[in-house]
């Protein structure tokens, strides 16, 4: 990338002018010549021409959208300057302000109820979907075997948080907002954080057992997966991202294995490739903050490009409506029902309103967009009601 630059400043560098070789030696760069340009009037319109596109892909190049190289240079250019807002989690004062109970009672409460990450439960609400789909969410042997299932899920997936972020503690610590996270701020400490972590997933293993034997081989297969991931998967890229989506996955199959209910294939690739565009959407969010702030980010991500990541969650995206689609078509069959097509609409209108927030990389925290975005919350109301007129009446 360097050499064709250097390349393309060389011969932005040469125009042909009336002056001669006197006038090449001196048109050293780029704004030269256009200012030889607008005082002698003797570059040509070609030559002009060579030095605004140079100009432009150094410029782009900048932003990281050229190619698929993520370079490092970007990741060390010197960062925005720090807010001194205390509400900004960003800035040091919020820092200061997380870290001032470390080594306290309160601040390892606060801190383990923290990490556990409650809101990301909401993820988990996946485990219902299998038993609405089919009919029977409604029966009470089989609601009761979808909460457990919940339960389950969140209780492993606490147990995965803790393990990542103490893995991840010293780069969490280089990290503009990473670093209040409890492990990375000092509100838990490493040996508490690893036995929480052990109790959460030998309680979900545990509880499992008592539900029913499928329920064990996914939640096992689920841990077994994101384990991989913190250990060193999450640095390869594309595997890093299929482990992301399949954790999606793996809940509407525990939703299904919990009540041993069979789960159409249309809606497990719905799940499938919706779950890739919400991940290439959190990565596009993370490669744009270290474009932007030069925050350190793990070897994984130096790997994509947003050009890249566009890909993904563009092509991810267009599956994820045709999967839908057939799978509406599919519940007019079973169901006899319209509802089921009627609820095409509101899906596609929130998978476009949700890819604004990608494509503006601020959908870092999936869950958060969608519990703060009122529109898509509207229009996942009017989803469910659909859905539930479908199967339900």
């Amino acid at each position: 990338m360097a050499e064709n630059k250097e390349t393309d400043a060389e011969a932005v560098s040469k125009p042909e002018t009336d002056g001669g070789a006197d006038a090449t030696d001196r048109a050293g760069t780029n704004g030269q010549v256009a200012n030889r340009a607008e005082g002698n009037g003797e570059v040509d319109s070609e030559a002009a021409a060579r030095a605004a596109e140079a100009k432009a892909e150094v410029e782009s190049d900048a932003e990281g959208t050229i190619g698929s190289e993520f370079g490092d240079e970007v990741l060390e250019a010197e960062p925005e300057k720090v807010s001194d807002d205390p509400k900004d989690k960003s800035s040091d004062a919020y820092h200061a302000k997380v870290t001032a109970k470390a080594g306290t009672p309160a601040g390892l409460v606060t801190g383990l109820v923290k990490e556990l990450r409650p809101k990301q439960w909401v993820k988990n609400v996946l485990v219902l979907a299998a038993p609405f789909a089919s009919g029977r969410l409604l029966e009470t042997g089989v609601l009761l075997d979808a909460v457990i299932a919940f339960v389950v899920f969140s209780m492993a997936a606490s147990g995965i948080y803790f393990i990542n972020d103490a893995i991840d503690v010293e780069a969490d610590r280089q990290h503009p907002t990473k670093r209040n996270r409890p492990i990375a701020a000092g509100l838990i400490p490493l040996p508490i954080a690893y036995v929480v972590a052990v109790g959460l997933l030998g309680g979900s293993l545990l509880i499992s057992a008592f539900i029913s034997y499928p329920l064990v081989i996914v939640m096992a297969v689920y841990i077994a997966v994101q384990l991989g991931y913190c250990f060193g998967l999450k640095h390869q890229p594309v595997i890093d991202l299929c482990i992301v989506a399949s954790g999606f996955l793996l809940r509407l199959v525990a939703g299904g294995a919990a009540a041993e209910l069979a789960i159409s294939q249309w809606f497990l690739l719905v799940t499938a490739f919706g779950s890739l565009f919400m991940v290439a959407g959190k990565r596009y969010a993370e490669v744009k903050l270290a474009l932007e702030t030069g925050a350190k980010i793990r070897k994984s991500l130096k790997a994509y490009s947003p050009s890249y990541l566009r890909f993904v969650w563009a092509i991810s995206a267009a599956i994820t409506i045709m999967s839908y689609a057939l799978w509406a078509y599919d519940i007019r069959e079973i169901e006899q029902s319209r509802w089921g097509l009627i609820s095409i609409v509101p899906f596609v209108i929130a998978m476009l309103r949700y890819a604004v927030d990608v494509d503006r990389g601020v959908a870092g925290e999936p869950e958060e967009v969608a519990l703060k975005d009122k529109v898509l919350l509207v229009l996942g109301v009017i989803l469910a009601g659909c859905l539930f007129l479908a199967f339900y009446l």
